[in-house]
């Protein structure tokens, strides 16, 4: 029995600024500092290949001091009206009814909130009331794919059903005002706020493309280089420089062999559907994938348009190529890193 992807739809924030409107934002922020560093970090900014990004708050409240209860009651609020609209888009892509979907997966790292927003889902949207829930919390990044390969094994051992993976993340609630670390920084300078909604099935006469296989990958030794610690003002991120370079020496372990077991190598690849983690990380990727004569440029798009939304990045990418109506046969691999650290895959056939 094959499943599906039907369906899938963005949905972001209200308040948006190009790089060059948030330069003054940061400037006022890096008041004290060093004048060199100031200049690093405008640099930082300017060369970070994201030239717009979108928020749940305006840039003055997110550059404003302010509680962590503050700004998760922010988070808590506006992640729910995220995830609702881009699901009713995603349903209205697919012609299908809030009643038609059995299995609700909602991932977010940025915030913290019990209910769950797939609580809230349910009751604004009068869901079935036997729908099976699972929210998502600690996986990151990679919660995107991570979500979809949960909902392709349930849908797998259960025909004629529909599930749809919900990802809602606000990186901006995350900002550390009082933390000059280069971390801290270059978070600020590729992160932005976004959701996104993809719907599958198990139904045999709906259309899209067929997930062929899926797996996950665990680095060992590396749980220190990607996530948040809790502190008293918020999520602090933990985001190690070698990120990248552990990504290119794991990158053929990670692809080959899950190629090889469903017969295929890279070049029977038509698409990456790459989550852009950062323009360092996109560049290692574009250096071993392009080698072989691919490009990954709707991902450098994705990341330009509306910097890395953690989770809900990778769905981005997989709605440009679910609006481009390939050709039948062509192969895509989704592919996304994530804290852990661990590495997400899914192979698909159009």
């Amino acid at each position: 029995m094959s499943v599906k992807i039907t369906a899938v739809a963005k949905q972001l924030p209200q308040y948006y600024k190009e790089t060059k409107d948030i330069i003054p934002f940061v400037d006022l922020w890096m008041q004290g500092q060093d004048s060199r560093f100031q200049r690093k970090v405008v640099k930082l900014f300017e060369g970070a290949g994201v030239d717009k990004r979108y928020s749940i708050m305006a840039p003055d409240e997110v550059f404003t001091k302010t509680s962590f209860e503050e700004k998760n009651d922010i988070y808590n609020r506006e992640v729910v009206k995220l995830a609702e609209q881009s699901l009713i888009k995603a349903l209205g892509k697919a012609a299908l009814n809030p009643t038609d979907i059995d299995y609700i997966i909602t991932v977010s790292c940025t915030g913290i909130m019990i209910p769950s927003m797939d609580a809230y889902l349910i009751n604004s949207l009068k869901m079935k009331q036997d729908i099976v829930r699972l929210p998502v919390t600690e996986m990151g990044c990679a919660a995107g794919v991570s979500g979809m390969i949960y909902a392709n094994n349930f849908l797998k051992a259960n025909p004629n059903k529909r599930a749809v993976v919900i990802a809602v993340e606000a990186p901006t609630a995350t900002f550390q005002l009082d933390d000059y670390s280069m971390v801290n920084i270059v978070s600020a300078a590729i992160f932005g706020d976004g959701a996104a909604s993809v719907i599958l099935s198990s139904y045999e006469d709906e259309q899209g493309p067929e997930i062929l296989d899926e797996a996950m990958y665990h680095f060992y030794d590396a749980e220190t280089m990607m996530g948040f610690k809790l502190v008293n003002t918020g999520l602090q991120m933990i985001l190690d420089k070698a990120v990248p370079e552990t990504i290119s020496n794991h990158f053929p372990n990670i692809i080959h062999p899950f190629l090889e077991r469903n017969d295929m190598d890279i070049e029977a690849v038509d698409h990456l559907i790459f989550h852009p983690g950062g323009k360092k990380i996109v560049q290692t990727v574009e250096d071993l994938f392009g080698t072989l004569g691919k490009n990954i440029d709707d991902t450098k798009e994705v990341l330009r348009l509306y910097g890395n939304m953690s989770s809900a990045t990778v769905l981005y990418v997989l709605e440009r190529f679910m609006d481009k109506n390939l050709p039948k046969g062509d192969i895509g691999l989704m592919l996304s890193f994530g804290p852990g650290f661990s590495a997400q895959r899914i192979l698909l056939k159009w």
